[in-house]
C-alpha cells in the first residue's frame, strides 16, 4: 500500500481559513504549504492512551508509534466530517464522542499542518484496519513518559502530548 500522491487537500492560513488546493505528493515535498489535519487522543477510562504504529510504508515518520488516529482533511470536508472518517477508517471506532482541545500548527523538514486536536474517553473494542495501520495498543502515562525522546514517537506526538496531556 502506498499515500495517494494526486488525493487533494485543502491550503489553509493560520486560522483555518480555505485559500486553494495541493496535492498530498506537494503538501509533503518540503513546500511547507499549511494544511489541515486532524488529530483524537483515545483514552480508556483507566487513563491510558491508545497508540497506533505508523506502517512502513508511510511517507511520514514510518514505524513509529503516534497519536491515536490522524490523518489529512481532505478537500470539502470539514474538521468533525474529517475526524469522523478518519477513526472509522483507521480504528473501525464510530460511537465516541470527541473533545476538540484547540488548534496549533506543526511544522517538520516535509510538512506544514494546522492541527486540529480532540480527545475521548472511549471503553469500546478498538480495531485497527490493517491496510492503514501496523496495530496498536493502550500505553500508559508512565510508559509514554519514559520513552520521550526516544525515537519511539513521532516527534508530532511528542509535542503533542506535552502540550496537551502531560500534566
Amino acid at each position: 500500500m502506498r499515500d495517494n500522491k494526486t488525493e487533494k487537500f485543502p491550503i489553509v492560513d493560520e486560522q483555518g481559513n480555505m485559500l486553494g488546493a495541493i496535492t498530498r505528493g506537494h503538501a509533503h515535498d518540503g513546500c511547507k504549504i499549511l494544511h489541515p489535519v486532524v488529530h483524537l487522543h483515545l483514552f480508556n477510562s483507566k487513563g491510558e492512551l491508545f497508540l497506533q504504529k505508523r506502517p512502513a510504508w508511510k511517507d511520514i515518520q514510518p514505524g513509529k508509534w503516534d497519536t491515536s488516529c490522524g490523518g489529512h482533511i481532505d478537500l470539502g470536508e470539514n474538521v468533525e466530517q474529517a475526524l469522523k472518517r478518519e477513526v472509522r477508517e483507521e480504528l473501525n471506532v464510530t460511537d465516541f464522542e470527541p473533545i476538540a482541545m484547540g488548534h496549533y500548527v506543526f511544522e517538520s523538514k516535509k510538512e506544514k499542518e494546522l492541527v486540529y486536536v480532540h480527545r475521548c474517553t472511549y471503553d469500546g473494542k478498538v480495531n485497527p484496519d490493517k491496510e492503514e495501520l501496523d496495530g496498536g495498543r493502550f500505553w500508559t502515562k508512565e510508559d509514554i513518559l519514559s520513552n520521550l525522546g526516544k525515537g519511539i514517537f513521532t516527534p508530532n506526538f511528542e509535542n503533542e502530548y506535552q502540550k496537551f496531556f502531560k500534566e
